[in-house]
């Protein structure tokens, strides 16, 4: 997409930020093995990096991550804790009127809205989703130029803008989008508080809760429940279309992969936890692998490779919970 017109001094924006440079935090910069994670939780990255707070202090929560049946917990931060650690308050916003109206009261308050929309019309997905398929994604609108049909916000790791026949699209105002029975997006609003704690009483919080999170963890290893039914899963898989295996993909190896490499962030960025990075990191890789692995068997309709490739990250599970038992203790 081109770039915008110039926005009138009118068109509230809450931060002074533009897509055109905008650079990401270092949690989706360099080489990491998974440099996206899920939608929400790289939104909150960005904007924690944004209200000037340091995202790694929020991760703490991932210990508790466990195999639900059929994915691994789509990991989130709490909005409870996102209070305590940087005092960003979020509730729903109840959408009732007319989309656009509402979404304007809030950012003109200096509220962040957060809300799902399809990402079919999102430039930001070009050769994922843009215009090619239908899913729902969470955004935060920095600025919503009616006028203009311009918007700028957070989405995966970065900023973006979306303008014209895709603002149109994304706010369902097409021709072929008026029914009678469309239904509201689901949508939040955060509220920015100004006390923020200093670096050394934002540790001390963020230590309080893993110490919380690791007494929470589940019971049994969550990838030793996965590994048990997963070469099942794989051969069901071995009869689905080709997004099938994008979809289980990422609610599974994805999720669990992503969510302990930001786990190894927050302890290396609490400090005094070496001994049990390694083993998170560990996690993130193996899920790499053992997704490489998983494509494979969906050429070769075997999956023993894949079910090979568990084996590793069940006993880095197993090796992380004993590391930070000795810390934690």
């Amino acid at each position: 997409m081109g770039l915008a017109q110039p926005r009138g001094a009118d068109v509230p924006r809450l931060f002074a930020i533009s897509p055109e440079g905008y650079r990401p935090h270092a949690l989706h910069q360099g080489e990491r093995f998974w440099p996206q994670t899920n939608c929400y939780a790289d939104l909150w990255i960005e904007i924690i990096h944004q209200c000037g707070g340091a995202p790694e202090a929020a991760f703490g929560f991932t210990l508790t991550q466990d195999f639900e049946g059929d994915q691994f917990t789509f990991f989130k931060p709490s909005l409870d804790e996102l209070n305590a650690l940087y005092g960003l308050r979020v509730n729903e916003l109840a959408l009732y009127d007319d989309l656009l109206t509402q979404l304007e009261v809030q950012v003109a308050r200096g509220r962040l809205v957060l809300i799902e929309l399809d990402s079919f019309y999102m430039p930001d997905t070009r050769g994922v989703s843009y215009r090619e398929t239908h899913g729902k994604t969470t955004i935060g609108i920095n600025l919503l130029d009616r006028a203009g049909r311009v918007v700028e916000y957070f989405h995966n790791d970065g900023f973006y803008r979306a303008e014209g026949e895709d603002f149109d699209g994304l706010f369902s105002l097409l021709p072929h989008q008026q029914r009678e029975d469309w239904l509201f997006p689901y949508a939040e609003f955060v509220t920015f508080t100004p006390n923020k704690p200093d670096e050394a009483a934002l540790r001390a919080k963020a230590q309080t809760l893993l110490a919380q999170h690791f007494a929470a963890m589940p019971k049994n290893n969550p990838v030793a429940d996965y590994a048990r039914v997963a070469g099942a899963q794989a051969r069901a898989l071995f009869a689905r279309e080709g997004s099938a295996f994008h979809y289980y993909a990422f609610n599974t190896l994805r999720q669990v992969g992503a969510n302990f490499e930001l786990l190894a962030s927050h302890l290396a960025w609490l400090g005094g936890f070496d001994a049990a990075v390694a083993p998170a990191l560990a996690m993130a890789e193996g899920a790499k692998v053992a997704q490489f692995q998983l494509a494979r068997a969906q050429r070769t309709q075997d999956p023993a490779r894949f079910e090979a490739a568990l084996a590793p990250i069940v006993e880095a599970h197993d090796a992380l919970r004993a590391a930070l038992k000795i810390t934690l203790g």
